[in-house]
């Protein structure tokens, strides 16, 4: 807390080279995770086993009986939906039988067991899932008026400050369930059998570039979040 506040006491032309480096550093994340999955996606597990039969494999290890599994379109669109109780995977992983399949649709399942279990991350997530959607959409908003006022005025960068200082904490939150999620993944894939050892490179590869795209998002949120209080500082 600390260093928060000291970096939100930057002159203004300090907080640009954080922007920027936040704006270098998430595009390299996009690129990383799209080079990990495009290149693991070709490469078949030994098992031939879909991902849709991977994920069915770890939640029923973990005694998960009650969560439904389904196909949807898009690419890495898959996700676990606690409220609905359903794992959602895009078809590339639903149905293929890569490395990346299965580690995407192990680590989908990663989640459902910290659902079962009450992991505690995972909660506070699904609490703060409301208020992040609503700061979402109200940042747009903001943002537009700081251009038609010249800069933000005090009530309208109080808002920003708000919405960012929510977005901050929301992915600051998923840090951990995520990398928990993929922790659960490599050990399930590995204690079922569904990943030989000289696999699991190719799986950890996979879901090792996705959590760089997670600690960008809170990077970029962070750094949004001190930039405008440094501009509340001199407004």
């Amino acid at each position: 807390m600390n260093t928060l506040f000291a970096f939100a006491f930057l002159p203004n032309w300090a907080i640009w080279p954080l922007l920027i480096f936040t704006m270098i550093f998430a595009l390299y994340a996009q690129m990383r995770v799209s080079s990990a999955y495009n290149k693991n996606i070709r490469v078949p597990s030994r098992g031939h086993i879909t991902g849709r039969e991977a994920a069915e494999a770890v939640m029923a290890r973990a005694g998960i009986n009650n969560v439904e599994i389904v196909e949807t379109g898009g690419h890495l669109t898959d996700h676990y939906d606690p409220v609905h109780r359903r794992l959602v995977l895009s078809s590339a992983n639903y149905r293929g039988t890569s490395l990346a399949a299965l580690g995407v649709a192990a680590h989908e399942a990663g989640h459902a067991i910290q659902h079962k279990t009450g992991y505690a991350m995972l909660r506070a997530r699904m609490a703060l899932v409301p208020i992040t959607q609503i700061s979402s959409q109200i940042l747009p908003f903001v943002i537009i008026g700081g251009f038609f006022f010249r800069g933000f005025g005090g009530f309208m960068l109080d808002i920003g400050i708000l919405c960012y200082a929510v977005l901050t904490l929301f992915h600051l939150v998923t840090l951990p369930v995520e990398f928990d999620a993929s922790r659960r993944a490599k050990a399930e894939l590995a204690g079922l059998g569904i990943v030989q050892r000289d696999e699991a490179a190719g799986v950890s590869e996979t879901l090792n570039a996705a959590a760089l795209t997670y600690v960008a998002a809170f990077a970029s949120s962070l750094v949004n979040l001190l930039w405008l209080l440094a501009a509340r500082r001199n407004n």
